[in-house]
């Protein structure tokens, strides 16, 4: 693809990136197959190619509009489209790079950038969104049936093993996931424990960033990353091995922090090293021998596996934890179309939720259609969003290895 960038940006680290990605972009339109967006909408404006050519217009000067922000804002984000491009566009970069400066060149409406602005103060910080959480639970009861759904109920974390082993991998809590569901690290830290390994919680960690990031948000998400990053740090010099998390979006988050710190004098080395100690859950948990659980954790159920975005997209990682269910004595149900977005990705759900319930019944209808006992996915978004319309009960994966 031919470019030509405005002045505004083409000699910043931006426009470098962002020129680099559209010229490998050779119009195939292979992604528009895969896209759900424009699967649902069947616009080439809510595709990304045409996504690509709205950003390629914005950075060579042309008239931003609300219309261009609209078709910006209604992508996912997943990836999907990258699992599938034969030429390797990086997509979700151009398009944080696009949105940031369609963000700035088209302000929009005060009552949308209070709503952004409003996810961005509560969703990354556990001490103010667990309290308004436990209000909303508190009133659970007294809700009708359909909003009732939308409220997580109150579940306890259970123990989590002392650090007793010389194997120590490190693990973020995060942010809402350590709210609507403790319990998912805890099962990781009981699994990795009976494995050899000590999951080691740091407090002083939060945020992975991405709420920020992905709202454009620039500078605050590069705050979350440098103070995880002075959280981890010590533990890494001491000889912790890994830095997990039970939210395959926070893994692929911090899988970029090398990446998106590179310009940072003070923190360039330390994000590297994270981004490549950065493991996701799966990963960790495939490499060890299983054996070590024993028969008598096996309870073999017919299970449907949601692969998040995140996961199967965003980090590369396929069948990673299909083969550990299927290794345990689970039955993998089929599920059609296993590579579309569920509808969840982050705030995509609060944003724009008429599009997001029609992904989710898709996703739902595709997951229940083989009749599965059990929906197991792998990212707390996933979770919530599913959970909310299933009438199958839905589990993060590491807990039916915890069972």
């Amino acid at each position: 693809m031919q470019t030509n960038l405005a002045d505004f940006i083409k000699n910043t680290a931006d426009g470098r990136e962002a020129n680099s990605i559209l010229r490998k972009c050779v119009h195939c339109g292979f992604c528009t197959a895969t896209c759900p967006t424009y699967q649902l909408l069947g616009d080439e404006l809510d595709g990304p190619r045409g996504r690509i050519y709205l950003i390629k217009e914005s950075l060579e000067g042309q008239a931003v509009t609300e219309k261009t922000r609209r078709h910006l804002d209604r992508c996912l984000s997943c990836r999907s489209c990258e699992t599938t491009c034969p030429s390797g566009v990086r997509y979700g970069r151009l398009l944080d790079i696009g949105r940031a400066v369609v963000e700035e060149r088209a302000p929009r409406p005060v009552h949308e950038r209070a709503l952004r602005r409003a996810l961005r103060w509560l969703l990354p910080h556990p001490g103010r969104f667990a309290p308004l959480l436990r209000f909303g639970q508190s009133l659970r009861p007294l809700l009708p049936a359909a909003l009732r759904r939308h409220i997580p109920k109150r579940s306890a974390a259970g123990s989590w093993p002392a650090p007793r082993h010389a194997r120590r991998v490190l693990c973020l809590d995060g942010c809402v996931q350590s709210s609507i569901a403790p319990g998912i690290n805890a099962a990781a830290a009981r699994v990795l424990d009976r494995l050899g390994v000590s999951l080691v919680p740091t407090a002083a960690a939060g945020c992975c960033g991405a709420v920020s990031h992905h709202l454009s948000a620039r500078s605050e998400a590069l705050d979350f990353m440098r103070r995880n990053i002075d959280a981890w740090w010590p533990q890494l010099e001491q000889g912790a091995e890994a830095v997990l998390t039970g939210a395959s979006a926070c893994t692929a988050m911090i899988k970029e922090y090398g990446e998106l710190l590179a310009d940072d004098p003070q923190y360039a080395h330390k994000a590297a090293r994270v981004s490549k100690l950065a493991r996701d859950l799966s990963e960790v948990i495939a490499a060890e021998d299983l054996s070590a659980l024993g028969n008598s954790t096996v309870l073999s159920r017919r299970v449907a596996f949601h692969s998040p975005c995140t996961l199967q997209h965003g980090q590369g990682i396929r069948g990673t934890v299909e083969s550990i269910l299927d290794a345990r004595g689970h039955l993998l149900t089929r599920v059609r179309d296993s590579h579309l977005c569920c509808g969840s990705a982050g705030t995509y759900s609060i944003l724009q939720p008429t599009l997001s319930k029609r992904l989710r019944e898709n996703k739902l209808a595709a997951l229940e259609a083989d009749k599965p006992e059990l929906i197991a996915t792998a990212n707390i978004g996933c979770l919530v969003e599913l959970r909310a319309a299933s009438d199958v009960p839905v589990v993060h994966w590491i807990e039916l290895l915890d069972e």
